[in-house]
């Protein structure tokens, strides 16, 4: 199998939210909401802060993704890559693809002068830190959140 790691197209819009979904990203419950969601990949792909990239396997199918956003820092010289989704489609898993996704994303960062990649992954994700851990990162900090939507 060869995977090709390359930049999101319009086009790529639709499995691009299904890997998101198959992440335990919410599916759109009207179709509003699936033409927001659309328009949000859609804006994501054409700011030149933000990149998407896709693994696409044997050049037919989209097996996986990275989303990146360059975030300056008031306290560093460069920006630093945040990755807020990161998915390998279950049947594609632990093939190396998390692995070439990370890595065109750290060639990603280094051109683009940043300092670091920073990440997040939900506490029961204990096989997502092994991989992390694996490739180097280390576990720096707490997240914490609060929800407006209740």
């Amino acid at each position: 199998m060869s995977i090709a790691i390359r930049t999101a197209k319009k086009n790529d819009i639709p499995l691009v939210l299904d890997l998101l979904y198959e992440l335990g990203r919410p599916k759109p419950k009207k179709d509003s909401d699936l033409d927001l969601f659309r328009n949000l990949v859609k804006k994501q792909i054409s700011d030149s802060d933000k990149t998407i990239l896709v693994a696409e396997a044997d050049d037919v199918n989209i097996v996986g993704m990275i989303s990146m956003i360059v975030l300056p820092r008031l306290n560093k010289r460069g920006p630093e890559i945040y990755v807020p989704e990161l998915v390998v489609t279950k049947k594609y898993q632990n093939q190396g693809i998390g692995t070439l996704l990370m890595k065109a994303c750290i060639s990603f960062g280094k051109k683009r002068n940043c300092h670091n990649i920073r990440l997040e992954s939900g506490l029961f994700r204990e096989e997502a830190h092994k991989f992390y851990k694996k490739l180097g990162f280390e576990s720096t900090s707490y997240s914490f959140s609060k929800n407006f939507e209740n």
